[in-house]
């Protein structure tokens, strides 16, 4: 009878035991610059994130079990970056990771999951090497995942909206000082040269330069006809508001950046006419399109129901629901697993960028195409669509 007892009492805590950790729920990091410069992206990248977080949630979790965001400000500093990376791995033992608006952040952060062998999902960096950092034979298995549209796809679309739709035949090229903005200069000229192009002059700025004549004159006595630009949004706004100053009044092709709010507010008219490709504009053409846009202006109240960075927040938005649609399938929570399910999920996937159907594989982790990717423009002080 007793050892009837022990074995019963044993079984049942047993049993509670599995039922609390069954019931636990699922840390999902979200990294990203909550301050600074780059704040626009990465709030609204957040707030997406918390958006998608909820309805799932509400809608009885994964596997039985809610989402939880352990939210972390990297700053935009890819010390900073590292410090989390390792934190949320270490200490909150996330399942995965989402964010990163940074480039660089990116590239000096992301080794730490691939070394821990759990998923890391880019929804915003852009740099074409981010899904690329650990390629076999030396990593069989790649835990970088993204769904942004990359450089390589946004430099070619920057120089055919410049050069073929508009005809423009002498450009000279803004970057920043970063890696996003040398590498995506870099993706520019190769796309450039592969029309026969050679941008009259290549120029180069700091985060948090506020003038621009010098380089701006060079660009103008060189006989630019347009500017392409790769950088974020408040240098750019300078660029936008150093033309007007000198009287040069040429168009800004760029970089998606130039839609974000710090652009269109601190350049005013003078950022008028700027384009950009863009995976998402705010704009409720779809019905999913309308629920996100409807949730997020009514929950998080932005300015002048403007998404500060609309991309942001819908690729924010549509990385959750991917990485869910992974872990039920998986079901588990384990890297290796839910990486596996990522790679072949078998259902799609409907989000406000697109519907994701099979947008993985083992050698492809970029779920956007150029397919996906419109050229939007600034007018009356919102991106709309160009063309």
């Amino acid at each position: 009878m007793d050892f009837r007892l022990k074995l019963l009492a044993g079984t049942l805590a047993f049993a509670a035991t599995a039922i609390s950790h069954a019931a636990d729920p699922i840390k999902i990091g979200v990294a990203g610059p909550y301050t600074g410069g780059s704040s626009s992206m990465g709030v609204s990248m957040r707030d997406g994130v918390r958006l998608a977080i909820e309805e799932i949630n509400k809608n009885g979790g994964v596997l039985g079990r809610q989402l939880i965001a352990v939210e972390r400000d990297d700053e935009a500093k890819n010390e900073r970056g590292v410090q989390i990376a390792q934190e949320l791995i270490n200490k909150e033992q996330v399942a995965a990771t989402v964010g990163y608006i940074n480039t660089g952040v990116a590239l000096a952060s992301q080794r730490f999951y691939q070394d821990a062998k759990i998923p890391v999902f880019n929804n915003v960096a852009t740099g074409s090497v981010i899904t690329h950092q650990f390629k076999a034979p030396e990593y069989p298995d790649n835990y970088v995942f993204r769904n942004a549209a990359h450089d390589s796809i946004q430099a070619p679309m920057i120089v055919e909206e410049a050069i073929t739709r508009r005809g423009y035949k002498q450009v000279a090229i803004l970057a920043d000082s970063t890696n996003y903005g040398q590498l995506g200069r870099e993706d520019l000229e190769k796309a450039l040269a592969s029309k026969g192009i050679k941008p009259v002059a290549v120029e180069k700025f700091n985060i948090k330069d506020v003038d621009m004549t010098a380089q701006l004159l060079k660009a103008k006595s060189a006989g630019a006809e347009a500017v392409l630009t790769y950088g974020i949004g408040p240098e750019l706004a300078q660029i936008a508001n150093g033309m007007a100053k000198l009287g040069w009044k040429v168009p800004i092709v760029g970089s998606w950046t130039l839609a974000m709010a710090n652009y269109i507010d601190n350049s005013g008219t003078n950022g008028e006419g700027a384009r950009m490709p863009q995976t998402f504009i705010q704009d409720p053409d779809t019905p999913k399109r309308k629920a996100f846009i409807d949730a997020y202006l009514t929950k998080f109240k932005p300015k002048n129901d403007r998404i500060d960075s609309a991309v942001s927040a819908a690729q924010g938005y549509d990385s959750i629901l991917l990485l869910a649609a992974a872990i039920k399938q998986a079901d588990s929570t384990d890297g290796p697993k839910v990486r596996q399910a990522l790679e072949n999920l078998q259902a799609p996937v409907e989000g406000v960028v697109m519907t994701y159907n099979k947008p993985f594989s083992h050698d492809n982790h970029d779920a956007i195409t150029a397919k996906e990717v419109v050229i939007g423009e600034v007018k009356g002080g919102r991106v709309i669509k160009a063309n």
